[in-house]
This record gives structure tokens, sequence and C-alpha cells, in this order.
């Protein structure tokens, strides 16, 4: 079939498989150049499709040589629906890895499940042993606690009260003032069970009991702070709240690891575009300022650029630097004071009229459809494509 890029809100409902294949032989590309990784060999990653899972995926296998295990929940193509972004990226690494002699295997379902969880371990168990790295990258807007059966929803509001600011519709570049309502008690109880620690947790824990852990193993998980202009509906919002749980988490696994010498981090990420943070207001108007800003100084890094230097300037390297909450920081060019001087400078100009002048929403656009298999100069749109694909190791 013909795959275009289709919509509904912010929600890209298409995605194609060669464009697909493209964006992650590019980030594969990227790793090959550079130096090589003294890392991990056996890895686990949890949320392992898009985004930085998919680069931690990428950057273990090609730039150190790691055997991985992908755990993510995707959809395959059926009739006239492709499959989702996540399947065919799985599709493109499997296929690369193994052309490269490297072990890769998929498990697609529901991660917050005692029954996927098991299904890892039995995996781990029969071709591994054990594994010496774990990467827990899960996004979903929704999580079924294994246990009680409570159904969870996340929300993206600020909390105690609304709050007004710019924010921009990329598709057209429109900049306009939005207001959010404050979350309730319950609207933040239910976002920190669906993207706190708890799940991460018992993963570790899972994984310790089966005795499939390594000695000296570490894991890591993924947040964001931000500049302050984003942080009453990202750091100090519901979403925040979560990655304060997650932080939190973080030093209990990291205490329990280090019975055997583990260890646990959370890695404080760049802004990126992804179809979550797309749909978060003042985010993507944010983004576009400052990837025009980075860009201009040469600091720009997408997914991979980080994955890349999270393993091998700070998880491998001689010394682990963390911050003094003992956080990994790999925003820390974005948070560059200079950066950010010259990103609210442009904030408070920014409008529709002069918002292509000053910013980059032009990249931030292209990023976004890039994540979906569109905007690559060398795939023909127009021609036939097999969407029905399979992932080799999932049967």
């Amino acid at each position: 079939m013909i795959v275009k890029p289709k919509f509904r809100g912010f929600i890209c409902t298409t995605a194609h498989p060669e464009g697909c294949a493209q964006h992650v032989q590019e980030q594969i590309n990227y790793v090959k150049k550079q130096e090589r990784i003294s890392g991990p060999k056996k890895v686990l990653i949890i949320g392992a499709s898009t985004g930085y899972g998919l680069a931690s995926r990428i950057a273990a296998t090609f730039g150190a040589g790691a055997d991985t295990i992908g755990v993510f929940f995707e959809r395959p193509a059926s009739g006239k629906r492709t499959a989702t972004a996540g399947w065919y990226n799985t599709v493109a690494f499997e296929k690369a890895a193994k052309e490269a002699g490297y072990y890769a295997k998929s498990i697609n379902g529901d991660a917050f499940s005692h029954e996927i969880k098991q299904q890892t371990i039995d995996l781990i168990k029969a071709d591994l042993g054990q594994v010496d790295f774990v990467v827990y990258s899960l996004a979903s807007p929704i999580r079924v606690h294994p246990e009680t059966g409570e159904k969870f929803h996340s929300v993206i509001k600020p909390i105690g009260q609304p709050f007004t600011n710019k924010t921009v519709d990329f598709h057209n570049g429109t900049v306009s003032e939005v207001t959010i309502e404050p979350a309730t008690e319950e609207e933040i109880r239910q976002t920190i069970a669906v993207m706190g620690g708890e799940d991460w947790q018992m993963w570790i824990q899972a994984l310790q009991n089966a005795g499939v852990l390594a000695p000296g193993a570490t894991t890591v998980a993924y947040s964001y702070i931000g500049p302050e202009i984003t942080h009453a509906v990202y750091r100090e919002g519901t979403i925040g709240k979560a990655k304060d749980h997650l932080e939190a988490t973080a030093k209990i696994i990291h205490n329990d690891l280090q019975a055997n010498d583990g260890r646990a981090f959370v890695s404080i990420n760049k802004a990126l575009v992804t179809q979550s943070s797309s749909a978060i207001p003042v985010v993507p108007l944010y983004m576009s300022l400052l990837f025009e800003v980075m860009k201009k100084k040469g600091l720009h890094e997408g997914c991979i650029e980080q994955m890349y230097r999270l393993l091998r300037d700070r998880l491998y390297a001689d010394t682990t630097k963390v911050d003094t909450e003992g956080r990994i920081r790999i925003d820390d060019w974005e948070m560059r004071e200079d950066v950010q001087q010259e990103v609210m400078d442009l904030w408070h100009q920014a409008n529709t009229d002069n918002l292509k002048d000053i910013s980059d929403i032009e990249g931030y656009r292209k990023d976004f459809f890039r994540l979906f298999g569109f905007e690559f100069a060398n795939i023909d749109y127009e021609k036939d494509v097999e969407t029905e694909i399979s992932i080799p190791s999932i049967q």
C-alpha cells in the first residue's frame, strides 16, 4: 500500500516501514563512526522500540557489542492499518543486529504485567544467563496494576492553580495562549502510579529474585527537568511528581543492588521530539527555540547522540559523574546558562508572524514526522510498500 501520514490530534496513526528502517540505520551509522564503548555485554531494554529506549539498544549493540533483549508494546499491521513505528523500528534493528553478528530478541506485550516479566526472565535464562545492564524507558499513558488490577491514567497538568502561557501548533506554526486547569489529587496519584518508579522496582526485584541480574549490574531510568518556563506544566506538575517518585525509587534500588556491587541511576536527558512531548502545551514552542539556539552553537543532539554519550561518558566512564541529587545529567548542554538565556530572549519575542525567522519550528516538525518514517529525502512515498512485516524474534 501507499503510506502517507495521517493524524488524529497530535497523534500520527500511520508509519512508513522503509522510513522507519532509514531512521534506525542512520542511528546505527552514527554509533559505528564513534569510539568503541567499554560497556555492557548483555542488556535488557524495557521500552525498546522508540525514542531513548531504541537509541539505548542501538548504542549498546553497535557501540559496546552487546546482545540485547527488548520489551515493548507495539501493534503489527493489519489490513489497511499500518504497524506502529516501534514495530517497524524493531524489524529494522533486529535485521541489522543479526547481520552484524549480534544476538537480538524482542518481547511484545504489557511490560507492566507479571506475565511479560516472567516471559522476559525465561528468555534471559534460556539465551543469556544473566544481564549486566537494564534500561527502563517505558512511556505509556495507561497502566494496569499487576496485583490489584486497578487501571491508572496519567495526565499532564499543573498542580495547585491554572497555568497560562504560550504554545504552538507545530503543524501550522500558530502561536497562541493556552490555559491548563490544575490536576486533582486523584489525577496526581494515578500519574505517579503510571510514570513513577513502582514498576521499575518490580522489574529489578523480579530479575534479582530469578537470579538473572549479574553481579555488578547497572540499571538506569530516564527523566527530564527542563527550564523554569516549562516547570508548571512539567517538573512542578503531575509529571514532575511522578519523576520525583522515579528518582526516589532509584535510590532505593541502588541501595538494594549495592550488596552485589550493582548500581541504579536516573539520567536527566535533553528535551527531544517524541509523540508524547508534542502533546504537552508550551513544550513544542520551547523546543523549537531551543533547537535553533543549540544548532547555531553546535550543541544539538538527538536521541542517539544522547544515549551514546550517556554510555561512553557517564555510565561506563572511569567515574560516573552525578549531581548533588545523585542524578546523571546529560541535559548539561541544554541547561547551559548561555543557551537558556538566548532561548528565554526568543521566548518573549515569539509570535505567529516571526516564529519561522527566530525558531527551528521546521526542524521540530521534521523530527516529529521522522519518528513515523516520513520526511526522508531518499524514500519514495508514492511507491507501494509492504506493511505487514514480522519481527523475526517474535513468533
